[in-house]
């Protein structure tokens, strides 16, 4: 017996089942989902050929144990996997004479859910297949399944939850710090659905689109999978969008089907072709993995050959520098790509990726560019000793089982991307549009070198406009909103310099203790500053080691000779709230946020802190008898608790 195949079935089964669990339980990536479908197909060419299936081999394993603490409940029958293929022509004779239902393979959360007496009863996640969670109430918090339907029978249905592109973005750019930014959509939701607080779910806008019914008892279908989904759409569920097709109209169909893929604003991963025959698509059985009524279709990633350029590298805030493949332009999916990702070092020398080595290119999912394989692999060159952004010395470091290159300058400009956005945020100077990601490009490019720079990036018009996703009209855009910021006020910028310990309540404080002059607040003494309110010794100190410093110094007088600076808004203050610290909890009704009721308990002289403590003199929840841990605390320490309606009586009143 020859005992290389097995040897090679016992290799690839523990690549693949150590990519899925760092993909699915640690929400990281260490291999492509070209390569990982590549390993995946040589492994079972390899159990076919042998007739041998090793035990935790991932073509039996329909998912991975559950890690979370929410409750556990098995499935009423196994939600099992979809056998796949990434040829048209398998998938036209796959459907044979039959008819089908060609719809997106969505890239979230499967979740089953259950109705009875027209309301929502149920809803578990896929889970490993055979064993769920319970995720009932954070499903009540999606934003578009209905709670009570017409239909009043049982009713089971199964369906994708996912958050969408737009939603992911908009996420990602409210989180300051890049490395707590989620990796993609389909992580973001997996974690979402998961929550054990459906607060957290409901702010993440998660989404269902149902994909198939289980069971509606007395329900009349016409043994039609359309119909049943016609059917849930008239109960008021948004359902995957499907095509009808035929063998003959297939291929065409899943052009279309492509055509839309960049345009669309839901994650999806491939295609399903679902018999729309309900009775011969069930009298088809299953195998241990697939059900034999539907299949997974997966983009055939488009390759091109080009050619290797050069890898340029990339420092980030946090000090990695990450390689970047940079090659002649080639067309992919429509679209004219040049540059793409290595991510590590062990992917670099994997790949032997030297300048002039004939490459492939294709994007993951028809988005993402990425290397698939070196044709040449005239070997690496050694990274760069020196940083490319401050010319600081470079080390290699270990980190999670791969290679790193990181800049060991800790005053690296590029590390400094942390307190620009601080600088830019709305909470400070406001300067609608700059994105980290857009600084750090800015950054890269030496064109901010302090954050006077970036009120002077008309000086860089033919640079930025020829920089990736850059072009006149966003340059405008973006040059229109530092101007808008140039006026602004004393408490914001005082919040936007970063001064270790002050926020933006204590920028008002100082702002209005010291009548909106910043010459007086630049050499006041320690005592003056105790004197403001809020300002203890540690902040106190905090604020004179800043301003003893002359780059400090500089800085500010510059933002100065640049910034035009408005007077603080005058304190109307009311005897009730004079020095009364209040807490704001729960769902607000007659002020818009939290954001604007503290803009007006500031107003007459209150302050708000986010937590209650004996300092604490009034706690504002309009679900006064709330178990909340605030509720709880502030009972405890008998501190008491306001409606919104209780506090405007007392605003009116005092």
């Amino acid at each position: 017996m020859d005992y290389r195949p097995m040897e090679r079935m016992k290799e690839l089964t523990e690549i693949l089942n150590q990519a899925s669990r760092a993909y699915y339980q640690e929400s990281r990536e260490i291999m492509s989902n070209l390569e990982y479908d590549r390993l995946y197909d040589e492994l079972r060419g390899l159990e076919e050929e042998t007739g041998v299936v090793l035990a935790g081999s991932p073509t039996q394993k329909v998912g991975y144990e559950l890690v979370s603490e929410l409750p556990r409940e098995a499935h009423e029958s196994p939600m099992l996997s979809l056998d796949k293929t990434k040829n048209v022509e398998d998938l036209a004779d796959w459907l044979g004479d039959q008819e089908g239902l060609l719809s997106w393979k969505m890239d979230g959360l499967t979740v089953v859910l259950t109705y009875r007496e027209g309301t929502l009863f149920k809803a578990v996640t896929r889970g490993n297949g055979e064993i769920g969670e319970v995720v009932t109430g954070n499903a009540k918090a999606f934003q578009n399944i209905p709670l009570r339907i017409p239909y009043t029978g049982e009713l089971i249905l199964r369906g994708e939850a996912v958050i969408r592109y737009s939603d992911f973005a908009r996420i990602n750019r409210e989180i300051p710090e890049t490395e707590e930014k989620y990796k993609n959509p389909r992580n973001l939701c997996s974690g979402s659905v998961r929550q054990l607080n459906s607060e957290i779910t409901a702010a993440r806008c998660v989404r269902f689109y149902a994909f198939s019914l289980v069971r509606a008892e007395g329900v009349d279908f016409a043994n039609s999978r359309e119909q049943q989904l016609r059917w849930l759409a008239s109960q008021g569920f948004d359902v995957v969008y499907y095509e009808r097709v035929s063998q003959a109209t297939l291929p065409a169909v899943v052009v279309n089907f492509a055509g839309m893929v960049t345009e669309s604003d839901l994650p999806s991963d491939g295609l399903v072709l679902l018999m729309d025959d309900i009775a011969y698509g069930e009298s088809l059985g299953r195998t241990a993995k697939f059900p034999r009524n539907a299949m997974a279709f997966k983009w055939a990633d488009e390759l091109q050959e080009t050619t290797l350029s050069h890898i340029e590298w990339s420092p980030s805030r946090t000090g990695l520098i990450n390689p970047v493949a940079v090659f002649e332009p080639v067309q992919l999916e429509g679209t004219t790509v040049s540059r793409a990702s290595v991510h590590n070092l062990s992917i670099l020398e994997a790949l032997e990726l030297g300048e002039g080595d004939r490459i492939t290119v294709y994007k993951a999912n028809m988005i993402i560019p990425q290397i698939a394989e070196n044709l040449t692999r005239s070997g690496m060159a050694a990274p760069p000793e020196h940083c490319p952004v401050c010319g600081g010395l470079t080390e290699i470091r270990q980190h999670n089982d791969v290679k790193v290159l990181y800049c060991t300058n800790p005053e690296c400009q590029a590390k400094q991307v942390k307190s620009y956005a601080l600088f830019v945020s709305r909470d400070a100077l406001n300067v609608d549009g700059m994105s980290e990601a857009t600084l750090e490009k800015f950054i890269d490019a030496g064109l901010i070198h302090s954050p006077a720079d970036i009120f002077r990036l008309e000086a860089h018009r033919d640079v930025i406009t020829q920089m990736e996703g850059f072009g006149e009209k966003s340059f405008e855009n973006l040059t229109e909103a530092a101007r808008k910021a140039r006026d602004t006020t004393l408490a914001r910028l005082i919040y936007g310099l970063g001064i270790d310990g002050i926020g933006s309540a204590n920028g008002r404080e100082l702002s209005r203790a010291f009548g909106g002059d910043p010459e007086k607040l630049m050499h006041a003494s320690r005592e003056e500053l105790l004197r403001v309110d809020g300002i203890g010794e540690v902040l106190a100190d905090g604020i004179l080691a800043w301003f003893g410093q002359e780059k400090n110094r500089k800085l500010m007088q510059e933002l100065l000779e640049i910034l035009t600076l408005e007077p603080p808004e005058p304190v109307e203050e009311k005897a009730d709230f004079l020095g009364k610290t209040f807490v704001i909890t729960g769902t607000l009704v007659h002020f818009a946020n939290r954001k604007e009721a503290q803009a007006k308990i500031e107003s007459v002289g209150g302050k708000v802190a986010g937590s209650v403590s004996k300092n604490t003199d009034y706690l504002i929840n309009n679900d006064i008898q709330s178990g909340s841990s605030k509720n709880k605390k502030a009972k405890e320490l008998g501190i008491p608790i306001l409606s919104e309606e209780d506090f405007l009586r007392m605003l009116n009143e005092g």
